[in-house]
């Protein structure tokens, strides 16, 4: 019996035996895998300083050169004058009421039987720009243009007239009978050049009152090479407070072959100049706007000008002691220093100037050499007494004549 109990035991773990194995060959879970052995310790890498990176410092700037900020600031100084004259334009525009127009266009529509009629209408004008009536006293237009013998049948060039202090009061008088001219750079020239624009200030106001300066003729001119084809064609030249620039320019000669080539026999050159002390060197006191009178009259003479009767004095300031920091622009109209010191130069009053009167005279032209006079035919070459040949007896001498 103990047997029997036995096998029956061992018939019972062998059946639990075999129905784990089938339970393991269904899918259950395998045993767990026996514990891998240690990973191996990491090789330590070997560090490696990293440089800080260093800030990029840009390289200073060279100062400007003496030339480089004399260019800025002249540029500056343009732009500003263009702002200005927008500004100053845009006001003189809104100026003119119709009234003015049909004041202006009466002005220049009417024939002046002389110069003086002519002027003290136009410089009763309302046409004229805020201002300039003031300068009256300074510049004496009238006893000045009468000076210069201008009358209103003249054909008369303004060479530089700028923004027309002069064009207001000539455009009108010479209107019926004569003809004026302003030169001009061109309008058209490069932005950056002050020429470029002049010339447009001047094309502005021309355009401001077609009345009054419709019959204004502009010859364009290259300030630095001047040429105005216009041999024979003009009364008159007048060069207002201009002729240092030309000095300045070194063209001064060829602006006198320019207008000696233009004017008619006998015509004239009137002069308006800022003048310097009689011992300035011209090269240097151009600089400062001024040109001694004695080197004008001297170049003039020799470009084929002769000065009529004195100089005037009618735009003489013994107050101008010529010696100002910013030369004769520090005084009016100008006043370069703005407010500093403005009542002192104010009371100056406009520089002292300069008045001369020149008529073209012909250039002589220099004789050319006498020529050697050939001889005449009837004429007997003289005689050369001849050489004796060698070992010729002397001739004898011919007998004294019988008493």
């Amino acid at each position: 019996m103990y047997a029997a109990g036995m096998r029956k035991a061992l018939s019972t773990v062998l059946a639990v035996s075999l129905l784990a194995s089938l339970a393991g060959a269904c899918g259950s879970d395998p045993p767990p895998p026996p514990n891998p052995p240690p990973a191996p310790a990491p090789t330590p890498t070997p560090t490696v300083a990293t440089p800080e990176p260093t800030a990029t410092v840009e390289p200073a700037k060279p100062e400007p050169t003496p030339e480089e900020k004399k260019k800025a600031e002249a540029a500056a100084k343009l732009a500003a004058d263009k702002d200005k004259w927008a500004s100053d334009h845009k006001a003189e525009l809104a100026r003119w009421t119709p009234e003015m127009h049909t004041a202006a266009k009466a002005l220049a529509e009417k024939v002046y039987p002389s110069l003086k009629a002519g002027i003290t209408a136009a410089m009763a004008g309302k046409h004229r720009m805020p201002g300039n009536a003031e300068r009256d006293k300074f510049r004496h237009p009238l006893e000045t243009l009468e000076h210069f013998g201008i009358k209103p049948n003249m054909t008369v060039l303004d060479v530089g007239p700028g923004t027309g202090w002069y064009t207001e009061l000539l455009a009108p008088t010479l209107a019926m009978k004569g003809k004026y001219i302003g030169t001009s750079g061109d309008p058209n020239g490069p932005a950056e050049e002050r020429s470029t624009f002049y010339a447009n200030e001047w094309k502005d106001f021309l355009a401001t009152a077609p009345e009054i300066y419709g019959k204004v003729e502009t010859v364009v001119v290259d300030g630095k090479a001047p040429a105005l084809n216009m041999d024979g064609k003009l009364d008159a030249v007048l060069v207002m407070r201009g002729l240092h620039g030309m000095v300045n320019r070194g063209n001064l000669e060829a602006w006198l072959g320019e207008w000696h080539k233009a004017l008619k026999t006998g015509g004239v050159v009137g002069i308006e100049e800022h003048r310097a002390k009689d011992d300035a060197d011209p090269k240097e006191s151009s600089k400062k706007g001024y040109v001694p009178q004695k080197f004008v009259i001297e170049s003039f003479e020799k470009a084929g000008f002769k000065l009529v009767g004195k100089p005037s004095e009618v735009n003489a300031n013994p107050k101008d002691t010529k010696d100002y920091p910013e030369g004769v622009w520090t005084l009016p109209p100008s006043l370069e220093l703005k407010d500093k010191d403005k009542d002192k130069y104010t009371a100056i009053g406009e520089s002292d100037r300069m008045t001369l009167k020149f008529v073209k005279v012909a250039i002589k032209a220099e004789k050319p050499k006498a020529e050697a006079k050939p001889a005449a035919a009837s004429e007997k070459p003289a005689m050369t007494a001849m050489p004796k040949p060698a070992g010729t007896a002397a001739a004898t001498p011919p007998p004294a004549p019988i008493k």
